[in-house]
């Protein structure tokens, strides 16, 4: 989908193919060796623009794109087909690419807000959801209560109630018959 032209966004290399990717975007390049949740710099930017202007070719030495690891995945299986009638040419060719997803966190600097802030916002939440819990108590809390003040003497008598002498089998019966 295109993008606006008022928005901030870049063009960059990996693996030979070009990528458009702004603050927040996720795409899938060819597969990077960085483990999943590591952060990437992507260096060879070929276009950046923001809202005031556009910058292309050597205005852009030392700006990079700073992405994060989501996950390794493999591609669609894709294949190819070669055949000529009356020949007996048939070539089959297939495979699945290797594939590394990436989020991408900041554009030549600037992009979106860094972990440390989001941690900072939902530390109010988390107080709050830690407070409620502790009035109500669980459905887990509340059936192990039930388990353990029911007496335990009564439970054992009704199993050796219930215990039945064992049937013999055919095999058994004509064993003992000869």
């Amino acid at each position: 989908m295109p993008k606006p032209d008022s928005s901030l966004s870049a063009v960059v290399v990996s693996g030979g193919k070009q990528y458009r990717v702004a603050p927040g975007d996720r795409i899938l390049v060819d597969r990077l060796s960085a483990e999943a949740g590591s952060a990437v710099k992507l260096g060879r930017v070929v276009f950046f623009a923001d809202g005031s202007g556009v910058k292309v070719g050597s205005a852009l030495e030392g700006m990079d794109v700073d992405a994060r690891v989501i996950d390794h995945r493999r591609g669609p299986r894709i294949e190819s087909i070669r055949y000529k009638s009356k020949k007996r040419v048939r070539v089959h060719h297939g495979g699945r690419a290797h594939l590394t997803a990436l989020e991408i966190i900041a554009v030549g600097g600037v992009g979106l807000e860094t972990e440390e802030e989001e941690e900072a916002k939902e530390e109010k939440p988390k107080g709050t959801a830690a407070k409620k819990a502790k009035e109500k108590p669980t459905v887990k809390a509340t059936t192990r209560a039930r388990a353990k003040a029911a007496p335990k003497a009564e439970a054992v008598v009704e199993t050796k109630e219930e215990e039945a002498p064992k049937k013999t089998t055919r095999r058994r019966a004509k064993q003992e018959t000869e």
